[in-house]
């Protein structure tokens, strides 16, 4: 059987738009996709008319799957093979000053419809009728800013944000998604609005954030972010990062560049965006941390430390899921830690204690601290870079002979209560603690005898 095609998909849905004499346009992103030649696997569809009504009589030409209809805003969803399509009524949504849930209301004509819409070249509809198959109906230009490579909203800036202030932000994601830049009025249109982000759900804010930092240069996205202003509103303690303080002639350098950089030279080694955010908040607590102190200059002890409390708040801000906290949370707090162990020796039981702790992390930690090297020094460039490949070596030589990606005492609980003659208590943590403590400073090899045999040596000094 024939896989389906756009076309396809866009001919069947013209036969039933001319069957029930309804007017049906493709929109949205897929148009614009199109007009860049671009592969889209999701289409969007106005009906001049019920949205719902009209999906209900397509699921069969289409031999549609997964069907959902979201009766409230007259919307319904489909799966066509690996193409995902939505219909939806002609209409408008807009938020009420201090409403997360947006007011959608039915509109005449598909020119309305367009009009609502976030940006020019996202509003542009296409025909699929037989005889207009393919044409544009583009009121705003669209096609012409496409050409320009520019972000540009359909009316004025302020409306368009009003409608639903989430656009800000997509603004920002579109240019750097796309390679296009913010057009001037839109741009200060941003600038003026930018306190209406704060009436938007923070799923939908983290969603956006998180589509900034998967593209391939997320700085083209979160530099903007911050001089719009909503980067202030998004995650504050990143944002008072930027600026660099000159007092007595000792400076720093600017944490909030610095802290973008890492996450551009994070994006060109991981896809992984969850690792790329990790990247973005690593010197969180440089903020509260930072500290003028005489013979040294500027500090920021403990940041990491400190950064690591702040992750818990920021998650929770952001609605993270519970993994994903605890997975940045750790890699901020031993963020330095790559780095101190070079700088005091790359010792056997060093690599083995963070090979220990950050278990299935350690990759991602490694990465972390390799984004991290942003110095302009040639020479301390070229000791960083010479530093991280001892490290990376040690550390497979060590997982290589010691086998500690799963660690923990080869003799188990039960058997040391055996050997030992205890019962469940602290007695028995406290023996495998000395155990494993052997195992990490290179006392005992990682095995079974050895450490057996290190217990029944010990165990009268242990229990006594």
């Amino acid at each position: 059987m024939a896989r389906m095609t756009p076309e396809k998909i866009l001919q069947t849905i013209a036969k039933v738009a001319v069957k029930e004499k309804t007017a049906v346009y493709a929109v949205g992103g897929f148009v614009r996709d199109r007009v860049m030649e671009r592969p889209c696997k999701d289409i969007d569809m106005v009906v001049d008319g019920s949205g719902v009504a009209f999906a209900k009589k397509i699921i069969e030409p289409l031999k549609a799957e997964h069907e959902v209809f979201f009766e409230d805003f007259d919307t319904a969803r489909m799966q066509v093979e690996e193409y995902t399509i939505e219909f939806a009524g002609a209409r408008k949504e807009s938020y009420e000053k201090h409403s997360r849930k947006p007011k959608v209301e039915r509109v005449e004509n598909i020119a309305e419809d367009l009009a609502r819409r976030d940006f020019t070249i996202n509003a542009i509809a296409m025909h699929i009728d037989k005889e207009h198959f393919g044409e544009y109906l583009d009121p705003f230009d669209g096609q012409s800013d496409i050409e320009r490579k520019i972000i540009r909203t359909p009316m004025e800036p302020s409306a368009t944000f009003s409608d639903d202030p989430l656009r800000m932000m997509r603004a920002v994601r579109f240019a750097a998604q796309l390679g296009f830049g913010i057009d001037g009025v839109t741009l200060r249109g941003i600038k003026e609005e930018v306190e209406r982000i704060s009436i938007v759900s923070w799923e939908r804010i983290r969603d956006e954030l998180l589509k900034m930092l998967a593209v391939t240069k997320p700085s083209e996205a979160l530099n903007t972010l911050f001089t719009t202003g909503l980067l202030a509103y998004i995650v504050p303690e990143v944002a008072v990062l930027h600026g660099v303080e000159f007092v007595g002639g000792q400076h720093h350098k600017d944490q909030l560049a610095h802290s973008i950089k890492v996450t551009d030279q994070m994006a060109a080694m991981t896809e992984n965006v969850s690792l790329r955010l990790a990247a973005f908040l690593h010197d969180v607590g440089k903020a509260p941390t930072k500290r003028l102190k005489e013979g040294r200059g500027w500090t920021f002890d403990g940041h990491e430390v400190v950064g690591a409390r702040m992750i818990t708040e920021v998650g929770r801000r952001l609605r993270l899921d519970t993994d994903t906290v605890k997975y940045i949370r750790k890699l901020v707090r031993w963020h330095l830690r790559p780095q101190v162990i070079t700088a005091e020796g790359v010792t056997d039981s060093a690599v083995r204690r963070i090979i220990v702790n950050m278990g299935d992390w350690l990759d991602d930690l490694i990465l972390l601290y390799r984004a991290d090297i942003t110095t302009q020094n040639p020479k301390k460039l070229a000791q960083r870079e010479k530093d991280f490949d001892v490290l990376m070596r040690r550390i497979e030589e060590v997982r290589e002979r010691d086998r500690l990606r799963a660690f923990q005492s080869p003799v188990r609980g039960e058997e040391i209560m055996q050997l030992c003659n205890l019962t469940p208590g602290k007695e028995v943590g406290k023996i495998k603690g000395a155990i494993e403590e052997a195992i990490l400073e290179g006392v005992i090899p990682n095995d079974y005898e050895a450490a057996k045999r290190y217990l029944l040596e010990h165990k009268v000094e242990w229990l006594t």
